[in-house]
C-alpha cells in the first residue's frame, strides 16, 4: 500500500495555480519523445530497415532435421537391377508406340495405366476439361477452384490423367504419399520419358515391399495443358467428387467412367520432372518449393530431400536465383565491406563468425531476392502449389541429367540414382506418425541449405514501418495547430474535425481503388474484347475516367484543387500515412514478401512526399532536392512504371514491349492464381499512390 501512495504521489503535480497535474508514465513520455523528435527517427528506422534486408544473407542459419522420425538415410536401399529394368521397359516401350503412332496419346495412357497394373495397383482415369480460369472477385476468398466439365465436348478436347494406387501392406488406408509426374502423352519430349522411368523403378519396388504404413498414389498428369491444371483438376475431384452423367465418357477404348479411387489423407507429395541437359559436370537437381500467395511447406521435407540429394545421391542441388544481381557491381561492394567487417570483428573477438565471403554474400542475395520475389508474386512456382490449397507440404524435383536422352548406358545410373533418392524420402515421410509440423513453414531460402527464419526476418519489416506512426501523429499535431492558427478559435486545439475532411478523401480514393480492383470482371464480359492491349486501354481509360469524376465529386480531394477548397496538407499526409500504415501491417499477415517489398516502395515515398510549390517558391537546394526526390519515388512508384522496371530487373528485357497489354497480361496471372498481391496493389498501393501525388501538387 505504501508503495501505490508514493507511486501516485510521484504522478500527481502541482501546478501554479494550485492544481494537480497528472505526470506522464515513462511508456508515454517515450512516445511523446519519439513523436517531437520524429524527422530523426524516421530517417533512423528506414536506414536500419534497409540495412537488416541487406544483411539477412549473413543471418541465414544452416538447415537442420527438426522431426527426429524422419531420420533421412538411416534405411538402405532395396532397389535393385530389376526395378530399374522395369523403369526402362516403360519409357522404351513408350518411345517406340510413339515412333509409329505419333500423335495417338490414348494408347500412352493405356501403356502407362497396364504397367501399374502388372506392379499391383489400382488403375483409374480420371478426365479433366482444361478451362481457364476466369476472373471473378470472390474467388480470391474462395477454396480451390472446382473445373466444371462442359457438355458435348469431343475426346480430344479433355485431358486425362493415370493414377495408380499401392495399399500399403502396414496401413490403414487413412495416409498415403502422392508421385507427381507430369508428362504430355501427345507431344511429349524424350526428357519427360525419363521421368517416367525413375518413377517407374521405384513404383515396381513400392508394389512388392512390406515396410509401407501409407498408401502409395502415383498420378501421371497430363501435361498438354500445362502442368498444374491437371493436378488441380485431380486434387478438387478427389477431396469434392462430382457425380455427373456427363463425367462417364468413354474416348476409344480408353474408359474413363471407371470408379475414381481414392486413398488416406495425403502426408507429402512430390512432382517430379526431368528438364533438359545440365550445364554442369554432375546431375542437377532443381527445387521449387513456392505456393500460392508465399506458402511454403514444411522446411523438413526440403531439408530431407536436399540431404538425400547431396550427401547420398551426389547431385548438385540448387534454388532458384535473380542471376542478374550475380554480376552486380554495387552488392558486390556492399559484399566486400561485409566481409572486412567480419574479418575485423574475429580479430577482436575469435567467438565472432558472421563475417562470409564475398561470392557466398551475392549468391545467398540472389537466392534471396529471387525467393522473395516468387513469394511476392503469389504465383505457384510448379505443380506443388495445388497440393498447398489442401494444406499438403508438396515440392516439385526438377532434375536435369548430364547425358542426352538417348544415352542407354548412362540411362540405368540415372534411373537408379533418381529412384533411390526418392525411396529415401518416401522413407522417412513414411516413419511419421502425424503431419509436418516440428520446422518452419514461414521462411526464406539463401541456398538449399542456409535459411532465414521468420523471427529473423520480420526485424527488416518492422524497422521500415516503425516510423509511420510516429511521423503520422507528428504531422497530425502540426496539422492540428496550422488549423487552429488560421481560425477564431485557438482553444480548439487538437479537438478540430477538421481532419475528417482529410479521412473523406482518403476513403474515397481507397473507395476507388477498390473499383479499379473489381473493374476487370466487368471487362471481361465485353464481347469482342479479348487482346490484352485492347482490354488495358479499356482499363485504363475507365479507371482515368473514374478518377476525374472522384477528384470533381469530393471537395478538396483534386491536387489541383483551390487553397480554399484544399485540406491542410499535414493533416492529409498523416491520414495517408496511418492508411498506408494500416495496409502494409495486414498484408504482412498475408504476403509477408509482398508487404516487404511494398513497404520498401510505400514508406519512403509516404515519408519524403511534401508539396512541391513551397519548394519552387523557395528556390532552396535542400526544398528543391525534396521535391526531387518525390517525383523521383512517384514515378517508380506509379504500378505499371514499377512493373516495366521488374521486367528489366529480370533480365526480361524492354525491347518492343506493348507495356499495357504485358501489364494486363501480367494482371491476369495474379488473378487467375488468387494472388493477394493483386488485391494489394489495387486497394493499398495505388491509393496511397494517388494521396501523395495530391500531397505532392498540394495548393499549400
Amino acid at each position: 500500500m505504501a508503495t501505490e501512495k508514493r507511486d501516485k504521489e510521484e504522478e500527481e503535480v502541482k501546478t501554479d495555480d494550485g492544481s494537480l497535474k497528472i505526470k506522464p508514465r515513462p511508456i508515454v513520455q517515450l512516445g511523446i519523445f519519439l513523436v517531437a523528435h520524429s524527422p530523426v527517427f524516421s530517417v533512423v528506422f528506414s536506414a536500419a530497415g534497409v540495412l537488416a534486408l541487406l544483411i539477412l544473407p549473413l543471418l541465414a542459419k544452416n538447415t537442420y532435421i527438426s522431426e527426429n522420425a524422419l531420420m533421412p538415410g538411416s534405411a538402405r536401399s532395396m532397389l535393385s537391377n530389376r526395378d530399374v529394368s522395369d523403369g526402362s521397359k516403360l519409357v522404351k516401350d513408350i518411345k517406340n508406340y510413339r515412333l509409329n503412332h505419333e500423335g495417338q496419346g490414348v494408347e500412352v495412357q493405356k501403356l502407362i495405366g497396364k504397367y501399374m497394373s502388372e506392379m499391383g495397383a489400382e488403375v483409374y482415369y480420371q478426365k479433366f476439361h482444361p478451362e481457364g480460369n476466369q476472373f471473378h472477385p470472390l474467388h480470391f476468398f474462395s477454396g480451390p477452384d472446382s473445373y466444371t466439365l462442359l457438355d458435348n465436348v469431343s475426346c480430344a478436347s479433355y485431358g486425362v490423367n493415370v493414377a495408380g494406387i499401392i495399399r500399403a501392406p502396414r496401413g490403414d488406408g487413412k495416409e498415403s504419399i502422392v508421385l507427381v509426374t507430369p508428362y504430355d502423352f501427345i507431344n511429349g519430349g524424350d526428357y519427360e520419358a525419363l521421368s517416367l522411368g525413375i518413377t517407374g523403378t521405384l513404383f515396381s519396388l513400392l508394389a512388392r515391399v512390406t515396410w509401407l504404413s501409407k498408401d502409395i498414389i502415383w498420378l501421371v498428369a497430363d501435361s498438354r495443358y500445362g502442368d498444374y491444371r491437371p493436378v488441380a483438376a485431380w486434387l478438387t475431384e478427389y477431396h469434392s467428387p462430382s457425380f455427373k452423367d456427363s463425367d462417364l465418357l468413354k474416348c476409344g477404348e480408353l474408359n474413363t467412367a471407371d470408379k475414381f479411387r481414392r486413398a488416406g489423407t495425403m502426408a507429402a507429395a512430390l512432382v517430379l520432372k526431368v528438364d533438359g541437359r545440365s550445364e554442369r559436370f554432375e546431375d542437377t537437381l532443381s527445387i521449387y518449393a513456392e505456393a500460392s500467395n508465399g506458402q511454403m511447406p514444411n522446411l523438413d521435407l526440403i531439408n530431407v530431400v536436399n540431404y538425400l540429394a547431396v550427401h547420398r545421391q551426389g547431385f548438385y542441388v540448387k534454388v532458384e536465383k535473380v542471376v542478374s544481381l550475380l554480376s552486380s557491381s554495387w552488392l558486390k561492394i556492399i559484399g566486400e565491406i561485409f566481409e572486412a567487417v567480419g574479418k575485423l570483428a574475429h580479430t577482436l573477438n575469435p567467438d565472432w563468425n558472421f563475417g562470409i565471403p564475398t561470392a557466398d554474400y551475392l549468391e545467398g542475395s540472389a537466392t534471396l531476392a529471387s525467393s522473395l520475389y516468387s513469394q511476392a508474386l503469389g504465383i505457384p512456382t510448379g505443380p506443388h502449389g495445388a497440393f498447398r490449397d489442401y494444406q499438403v507440404d508438396a515440392i516439385t524435383l526438377k532434375v536435369s541429367p548430364r547425358f542426352p536422352p538417348d544415352s542407354k548406358t548412362r540411362q540405368h545410373d540415372f534411373f537408379l540414382r533418381g529412384a533411390k533418392l526418392l525411396e529415401g524420402t518416401i522413407r522417412s515421410v513414411n516413419n511419421l506418425l502425424e503431419k509436418f509440423h516440428q520446422s518452419f513453414f514461414l521462411y526464406l531460402l539463401t541456398s538449399p541449405s542456409k535459411f532465414i527464419s521468420v523471427g529473423v526476418y520480420m526485424i527488416a519489416f518492422a524497422l521500415l514501418v516503425a516510423s509511420l506512426p510516429m511521423v503520422a501523429a507528428s504531422l497530425y499535431i502540426d496539422g492540428c495547430k496550422a488549423l487552429n492558427n488560421s481560425t477564431l478559435n485557438p482553444a480548439g486545439n487538437f479537438k478540430s474535425w477538421k481532419w475528417l475532411d482529410a479521412a473523406k478523401q482518403v476513403f474515397a480514393l481507397h473507395l476507388f481503388g477498390l473499383i479499379v480492383t473489381l473493374l476487370p470482371y466487368f471487362i471481361c464480359q465485353v464481347p469482342g474484347q479479348h487482346s490484352p492491349s485492347n482490354r488495358s486501354i479499356m482499363w485504363g481509360t475507365t479507371s482515368s475516367s473514374l478518377l476525374l469524376i472522384t477528384f470533381a465529386t469530393i471537395p478538396g480531394c483534386s491536387p489541383f484543387s483551390s487553397r480554399r477548397h484544399g485540406t491542410n496538407w499535414a493533416v492529409l499526409k498523416s491520414v495517408t500515412i496511418s492508411a498506408a500504415f494500416i495496409g502494409l501491417c495486414l498484408m504482412s499477415i498475408i504476403n509477408f514478401a509482398t508487404a516487404e517489398i511494398g513497404a520498401l516502395l510505400l514508406v519512403p515515398t509516404c515519408l519524403i512526399v511534401q508539396p512541391i510549390k513551397p519548394a519552387l517558391r523557395s528556390r532552396r537546394i535542400k526544398s528543391l532536392l525534396g521535391a526531387f526526390c518525390s517525383m523521383v519515388l512517384l514515378t517508380i512508384g506509379f504500378p505499371v512504371m514499377l512493373f516495366a522496371i521488374s521486367k528489366g530487373l529480370f533480365g526480361e528485357g524492354l525491347v518492343g514491349l506493348s507495356l499495357g497489354g504485358e501489364f494486363w497480361t501480367w494482371l491476369e496471372s495474379l488473378w487467375a492464381w488468387k494472388s493477394a498481391t493483386y488485391l494489394y496493389i489495387g486497394m493499398v498501393h495505388l491509393p496511397c499512390w494517388l494521396l501523395c501525388l495530391c500531397i505532392l501538387f498540394h495548393p499549400s
